[in-house]
């Protein structure tokens, strides 16, 4: 990949790419700073970027795994320090982000990425399965039970019985509704 071809491939992935690790960290600040430097990393392997099937994926699988580092470190810094976390940085997105976020935030990291990945960068069952190096079934286990507890979450019936939520979904009582209740 030449220069320009990365400029290029930069200016038109890169707010794309913020947007969804937004929606995996809930941390616009933070997802402006691992995708800069995923970005930065892909440029030292500019030249092997271009035999990459899906370069944004790369930068984008990149990201994720920089925020999830980041997570660990903070954790156990503030393990050692045990001082209270700091103050939820509030950006300026409308209140329906904002609650969607926060619905996603609760939801366990696995079917949090697969719905990020799914929903919001559009990617099929099977990339999503090729991204994450999960079985097919699994990911799509992942967005059943990530759904309907994201809907769950979004009606605020946190522990309720699964009635309607602001994505549709209903709760069937068939028996793999129960495994993303705890």
């Amino acid at each position: 990949m030449t220069e320009d071809e990365f400029d290029a491939f930069y200016a038109s992935a890169f707010p794309r790419v913020v947007g969804q690790v937004y929606a995996f960290t809930g941390d616009h600040g933070q997802a402006q700073d691992v995708v800069q430097e995923a970005f930065v990393r892909a440029w030292d392997r500019r030249r092997d970027l271009a035999a990459v099937h899906a370069p944004e994926a790369w930068v984008r699988t990149v990201a994720v795994r920089l925020a999830v580092s980041h997570w660990r470190r903070a954790r156990r810094w503030l393990e050692l320090v045990r001082k209270e976390p700091p103050p939820e940085h509030t950006a300026g997105p409308g209140p329906e982000h904002v609650t969607l976020v926060a619905a996603l935030r609760k939801l366990p990291e696995a079917q949090r990425l697969a719905i990020v990945l799914h929903h919001l960068c559009d990617l099929s069952v099977e990339q999503v399965a090729s991204e994450t190096g999960a079985p097919t079934g699994t990911v799509k286990a992942r967005l059943s039970r990530g759904r309907a507890a994201l809907a769950k979450h979004l009606s605020g019936d946190d522990g309720g019985d699964g009635g309607d939520g602001v994505l549709g979904g209903t709760s069937n009582g068939k028996e793999g509704d129960r495994d993303h209740v705890r």
